[in-house]
């Protein structure tokens, strides 16, 4: 009995036993971590280039916290991305949203495509700008007004975060700007002393955190500017970890010798240098791609550094001054207008629009004819029901030659008049991507479909060219997989640029991430009706907060100043 009582009541204390174990085991267990937000089930692709794996990632503030199974976890926010493509934010290479976030910080086009980073300044930069022309820079603007409330380029840059913009913003210095700032518009070598000052300003910008210097060599007053010139600049960027990043003075008759005018500057400065939006205009122009890629990939073999951008389609956008020649628009635009009014000048500015040459790049001569040439943005109210049509369609309405007809309209707008170019080959824009050292951008303004942005129609990239990249050229295509697009549109971009904790899914980076469907992204923008939102995005993150939500915008403007490798802060 005593034995049977024994064992009973050491089968009663064992639940005890075994409650006061775990009472005394709690507190040294873990409780489950805890997240601001969790995205879960998708298909990580964490812009390496590897491919995709299914799991989850944890954002916790602005940073990735962690990636992988985290079943274990929770967050106070989750999102379900079963199915699901999760990747870093894309970087628009090449953006002109200079203006557009200024009416609209949102910059729906991009943000609703996934881009994340705006980088702008493709030869001309919002800064620095002197008192001096301020009043005279308001006066040029159109649909989007504004008064210029800063002086230098990282002032601007701090003016739209403080106004706020839901992607990260960042720019180039503009040569160009540099150029203005001292010379003016006058088609004229520096002194000595005056490329030092223009060098200074290269620097300061490089201080503020700029990310290079850029270069537009079609277009007046940066077309004005020699090789010398140019390698002087770079040197001022390249002091700071900055690279040289240049529109060519030619993309057709000339653009071998605009290459190796290129390759000359990136090589006499000893910096990294990339392509604007690598193109070969013009049909008779198409077969140079190959010699262009050979070159560069020679050039890269022999350690220099050199990369390329571009976007996803076979026309160009810029304004009608890429038709005409450059000494025309000598001293700014105010003389242009003036020379187009002139009887004599008229006729010599006309005689040189429709004959070949290699003295000067002619988009227009490029397209093959005005049949080819859009009309898509006007200043003056009396001239926007022209909008859409072709120069060859409006020289029909006004019972004009087409040279005569294109100086009449940027004489009575007094504007450069948006315009489409039709001058490249679908097979080099595939050629392109598949370069592994090719990155990608718009090259447009970042627009609303609503509002004043109505008012003009902008190329259809300015709403398409990451989505149809995904869409048509990865998923229909299948010019190059998912994850080497994601490299590219994300990583290569950002450790390109020298940019610190961005363009990965990695923990410490910042929360710029992509939730997007691969099977069903989707461009939806065309010529005739470019005001169409991409589709196929479902959630977008940037620095940790959402502004997009099941595809919808939600007004979140958590976008920040993003600086190159010369920042003093950064000390």
């Amino acid at each position: 009995m005593v034995s049977s009582v024994v064992g009973v009541g050491f089968r009663l204390l064992l639940p005890v036993v075994a409650l006061a174990a775990l009472w005394v085991m709690a507190p040294a267990c873990a409780p489950a971590p805890e997240y601001d937000l969790v995205i879960r089930g998708g298909t990580l692709y964490d812009g390496s280039g590897d491919p995709g794996v299914v799991g989850d990632l944890a954002i916790s503030g602005d940073t990735i916290v962690a990636l992988g199974d985290l079943s274990g976890a929770q967050g106070r926010e989750e999102v379900d991305a079963s199915g699901m493509a999760v990747t870093p934010g894309f970087v628009n290479l090449m953006s002109w949203a200079t203006e557009t976030m200024i009416e609209d910080g949102r910059a729906m086009s991009d943000v609703l495509q996934g881009v994340t980073l705006q980088v702008m300044g493709e030869g001309t930069s919002m800064g620095p700008i002197p008192d001096s022309l301020k009043s005279w820079a308001e006066s040029q603007q159109g649909d989007i007004k504004y008064d210029i409330e800063w002086s230098t380029l990282g002032e601007y840059l701090e003016y739209l975060v403080e106004r706020g913009v839901s992607p990260n913003v960042s720019s180039f210095m503009g040569a160009a700007t540099a150029r203005v700032n001292v010379l003016g518009f006058e088609d004229r070598k520096p002194s000595p002393e005056e490329l030092v000052q223009m060098q200074e300003l290269v620097r300061e910008a490089m201080r503020e955190g700029a990310l290079g210097v850029a270069s537009a060599l079609i277009y007046a007053p940066g077309a004005y500017a020699d090789t010398e010139e140019l390698i002087a600049l770079a040197q001022a960027a390249g002091e700071f970890g900055g690279i040289y990043i240049s529109h060519l003075r030619s993309e057709g008759n000339q653009l071998l010798e605009a290459f190796e005018e290129f390759l000359t500057i990136a090589g006499e400065a000893d910096v990294p240098a990339e392509i604007y939006h690598l193109k070969a205009a013009g049909e008779e122009n198409w077969p140079k791609m190959d010699e262009v890629i050979r070159r560069v990939e020679e050039a890269r073999a022999q350690g220099m550094r050199i990369t390329a951008d571009m976007y996803t389609y076979t026309a160009g956008a810029t304004g009608l001054d890429a038709a005409m020649p450059p000494w025309a628009q000598e001293g700014g635009p105010e003389h242009w207008y003036a020379r187009l009014r002139d009887p004599e000048l008229r006729a010599r500015i006309a005689q040189e629009i429709v004959t070949p040459t290699d003295e000067w790049e002619n988009l227009l001569l490029a397209a093959g004819g005005p049949e080819n040439v859009l009309l898509v943005g006007f200043k003056q109210d009396s001239l926007k029901h022209l909008t859409g049509k072709t120069l060859a369609e409006v020289s029909e309405l006004r019972g004009t030659p087409p040279e005569v007809t294109a100086m009449d309209l940027v004489s009575l707008d007094e504007s450069r008049v948006g315009t489409v170019y039709f001058i490249m080959s679908e097979e080099n824009v595939k050629k392109k991507i598949a370069l592994p050292w090719v990155s990608f951008c718009s090259d447009a303004g970042a627009p609303a479909a609503e509002g004043l942005f109505l008012d003009s129609n902008p190329h259809p990239r300015a709403y398409g060219s990451f989505a149809r990249l995904l869409g048509k050229y990865v998923r229909e295509e299948q010019v190059i997989p998912l994850e080497e697009a994601v490299r590219r549109l994300a990583t290569f971009p950002a450790e390109n640029l020298g940019i610190r904790r961005r363009g990965r899914l990695e923990e410490g980076y910042f929360a710029d991430v992509v939730v997007f469907d691969p099977a069903t992204v989707t461009d939806n923008a065309t010529f005739a009706d470019p005001h169409q939102y991409a589709t196929g995005v479902s959630h977008v993150f940037v620095n940790g907060t959402q502004v997009v939500a099941e595809g919808e915008h939600t007004d979140a403007k958590p976008g920040r100043v993003v600086r190159g490798p010369g920042w003093t802060g950064w000390n």
